[in-house]
């Protein structure tokens, strides 16, 4: 049961770094030119510098967004020629590796979601129960349905993050 909290609370962190990488991407960039003529990129305003151009998303795209379409900006400024480019063996291999990675992950989820199942079977065959006063036992249904909600939530994120995963994978050319 440990494990299987840990292994949520890594994906839960990998979520959350991902969100926060996601917020920056969507970010408009701006190139500066500060008094000591230093190039600056960033996507913070900065007051002591020239701002000389800016690149980011379409307006359609961001939320309140006044950035030039992106098409405009492929074509106002097109790809240096030495940009660094990623040959087809190198990407091959970071694909072939980021595969490996997620079948991981995959065959991790489905050894989760075996147990998460294991353990519903097994907490459904064993209702919550007390003694009362009188020496009756009763079952105490509002415990029991608590802890089958939260054994079926577990199952539920099982079953997502192997879809999630598989979709990934289904990305990868």
């Amino acid at each position: 049961m440990f494990s299987t909290t840990l292994n949520v609370m890594k994906k839960l962190l990998f979520i959350g770094a991902l969100l926060a990488i996601s917020s920056a991407v969507f970010a408009e960039t701006c190139k500066y030119q500060d008094a000591e003529g230093r190039i600056i990129y960033t996507n913070i305003p900065l007051k002591d510098a020239k701002k000389l151009t800016c690149f980011g998303f379409d307006a359609g795209s961001k939320p309140g967004s006044n950035a030039r379409s992106s098409s405009t900006a492929r074509s106002a400024q097109p790809t240096p020629s030495n940009f660094p480019r990623v040959d087809a063996v190198t990407q091959k291999q970071r694909d072939d590796l980021r595969r490996s990675v997620l079948l991981e992950e995959l065959a991790a989820e489905q050894k989760a979601l075996e147990q998460a199942k294991k353990e519903y079977a097994e907490e459904e065959a064993n209702p919550e129960v007390y003694r009362r006063a009188d020496g009756k036992i009763m079952r105490n249904m509002a415990k029991y349905e608590e802890k089958m909600k939260r054994l079926q939530d577990n199952i539920e994120l099982h079953e997502k993050n192997i879809q999630m995963l598989q979709k990934e994978l289904a990305s990868i050319k």
